[in-house]
């Protein structure tokens, strides 16, 4: 083991009774590269501090030692309302093991209609905001993607969340290369850099598939964010998986590391419910939700209407402020994005 900068006594704490608060402070106060080294904390802290360092961006060096990294300790939460996310469907080519959509081929698609689209975006953007996403299942398995990524541009820029599976070829090549490559910019999921874990997660034969489309889109002149979903006992991926995409010119802003959530499928995982998890309003056929990593739990539901988004916005609002102690201190900001 390294020899530590800086030592953080936990004093018998977990992450669930104070030692969250101190860690946070204490690598705030540290430069990057600056190593530290938890000691006296409560036997759980071992797994939580690699979990941890999945969802910061800091690098877990031994069983209790954190290399600080040179990126924020916790990611900004959007500002509500200036971040619109759209569930274009909920079928997919692929049933991933941690899906927290519960997407697969068998799933009812519950396909956004693209009027909707263009009301909601309308409305948003109106209304300040200025971020939309659009999400799935599988997106490229909607029948109307351009037209209701179209609806979208009328407005605002948007971000398009795909495995890279299926666009390859037929009406599907066709849609991806009539889009706009100034204002779309795709997010594609690679969760390591060699097959083995992404396969294992998503199904063989994924990871080959991914890597094509990732290429594929590149050569079109599109911007590719690449997204990792990894669990606490796979930390040690995010390195060879960073130091893969740096070396292919994946610049370190569209890099996107995160946990599993324990929802939908995922039997592990983070657990986020709406009292501790900061909103990011997701749009879908049949309501809107707190947050798009909670579109199968009906704790996380806010309305059983997409529009007006107002008004879920607003609910959202009033919720966060009748909580605003817990809104400083222990909401997360979780990143799918």
């Amino acid at each position: 083991m390294a020899t530590p900068d800086v030592v953080l006594d936990a004093d018998g704490a977990d992450f669930g009774s104070g030692l969250l608060v101190k860690l946070h402070a204490a690598i705030e106060a540290m430069n990057p590269e600056e190593i530290l080294e938890v000691r006296g904390g409560d036997p759980s802290v071992r797994d939580d501090l690699a979990a941890w360092c999945v969802l910061t961006g800091n690098a877990l060096v031994g069983p209790l030692q954190v290399r600080k990294g040179a990126v924020e300790v916790e990611p900004e939460p959007p500002k509500l309302g200036s971040r619109l996310w759209l569930y274009s469907n909920f079928n997919c080519n692929l049933a991933c093991d941690y899906c927290c959509a519960e997407s697969s081929p068998r799933a009812p698609a519950r396909h956004l209609p693209v009027e909707l689209v263009r009301e909601a975006v309308a409305e948003f953007a109106a209304d300040g905001g200025t971020e939309v996403l659009i999400t799935g299942g599988e997106p490229f398995m909607h029948p109307d993607l351009g037209e209701l990524i179209g609806a979208v541009l009328e407005r605002l820029p948007v971000t398009v969340l795909t495995n890279g599976m299926v666009f390859g070829r037929g009406d599907r090549r066709r849609t991806l290369e009539a889009l706009d490559r100034e204002r779309v910019t795709l997010q594609i999921s690679l969760d390591s850099a060699t097959p083995e874990l992404h396969d294992r997660h998503r199904g063989a034969g994924a990871y080959a598939r991914a890597r094509e489309g990732i290429a594929l889109a590149r050569t079109l002149g599109f911007r590719v964010r690449i997204a990792a979903t990894i669990d606490a006992a796979d930390a040690e991926e995010v390195a060879a998986l960073r130091e893969l995409l740096d070396t292919e010119g994946i610049p370190a802003e569209d890099q996107v590391i995160r946990r599993i959530a324990r929802q939908g499928f995922a039997e592990s995982g983070v657990v986020l419910t709406r009292d501790d998890l900061y909103p990011e309003p997701a749009v879908a056929a049949d309501g809107v939700w707190w947050h798009p990593v909670g579109i199968t739990d009906p704790e996380l539901r806010v309305t059983d209407s997409p529009l007006p988004i107002r008004t879920a916005i607003e609910a959202m609002d009033r919720i966060l402020d009748a909580t605003a102690e817990q809104r400083e201190s222990t909401r997360k900001a979780f990143r799918c994005a």
